[in-house]
């Protein structure tokens, strides 16, 4: 397996636990897993996540003797400010929406990412990969439509939350972009540490007049939730980073898939049919656009 692929499939297994934490505090005291959970705001959530992401980044920046505004600003601005909105709308939508179809609507992203570094990279996309982009996409939107039909009354589709995860997306799409544009320039953890530089101010003033004092084992929680997120999030860009993201995009619907499964085991969504029919779509269309993706390059090399 090659590393970027390796590295974006522990990314979305790391992602997938700070989403239940995330999930199990929107619930608060309605979930069972932890007796007395306080709901804790979504802002909350982003800040606390964004102090320890910038604590680890802080030392490792210092150890290394790297600047710590980076090299290439301009992108990582754009980087931070376009993840910082992604996640935070993302959080809301896992607290309003079931868990899998907040997180298939989220794994869109690829498709905003591919598009962007062709327009905004000229990175070369093959022609016959769209057309697997377009049959994973498929699967994706029959996990969404699909993932509604629980064990009792389905759950009712709010639009509203619906339309804003694709929101989400597609500032996921621009931040997956910028970390493609600053890996020539800039080192992993520079590109990490934006997030929590721009969201630790912006954060705190929305706290200022909503704020849950956390208690008990939900300090531990939250620094679960900070620390799998630093390590997602190093190693989503370590994958940018080592191949290009018409290759390794893709990989990350395997979220949906991760979601789904915890969705029928822990939250008791129990899925149709029709969702295995969207789960195996998404894995024609990964693994046919990764082969498509590496026999080309090969015969580019060859010719």
């Amino acid at each position: 397996m090659k590393k970027g692929i390796l590295f974006i499939v522990l990314s979305g297994l790391s992602f997938l636990v700070v989403n239940f934490l995330v999930k199990l505090f929107g619930m608060g005291s309605e979930q069972t897993i932890f007796v007395g959970l306080q709901k804790i705001p979504v802002h909350e959530l982003v800040l606390s996540r964004s102090i320890i992401s910038f604590t680890i980044s802080f030392f490792i920046i210092k150890r290394k003797k790297l600047p710590l505004f980076g090299v290439n600003k301009k992108w990582l601005l754009i980087r931070g400010f376009a993840g910082m909105i992604a996640l935070t709308i993302f959080f809301e939508t896992i607290h309003q929406l079931p868990i899998a179809v907040a997180s298939t609507i989220q794994y869109l992203a690829p498709i905003f990412t591919m598009f962007f570094t062709l327009v905004l990279l000229g990175e070369r996309i093959f022609k016959l990969q769209w057309l697997f982009v377009l049959i994973a996409f498929i699967g994706v939107t029959f996990i969404g439509l699909n993932a509604l039909i629980l064990k009792s009354n389905p759950v009712k589709l709010d639009f509203f939350w619906l339309t804003l995860g694709v929101i989400s997306a597609a500032f996921s799409g621009i931040a997956y972009t910028a970390i493609v544009k600053l890996k020539e320039t800039d080192n992993p953890i520079n590109i990490v540490s934006y997030f929590p530089m721009l969201s630790i101010p912006i954060m705190s003033v929305w706290c200022f007049f909503d704020f849950v004092m956390p208690k008990g084992i939900e300090w531990i929680l939250l620094l679960v939730i900070g620390v799998f997120t630093q390590i997602a999030q190093v190693l989503l860009t370590k994958a940018l980073h080592q191949e290009s993201a018409s290759l390794i995009t893709p990989f990350q619907y395997l979220g949906s898939i991760y979601a789904m499964l915890m969705g029928y085991f822990i939250f008791d969504e129990r899925l149709n049919i029709l969702i295995i029919i969207g789960v195996a779509l998404i894995l024609v269309g990964v693994v046919a656009n990764t082969l498509i993706k590496a026999f080309k390059r090969n015969e580019d090399k060859n010719s």
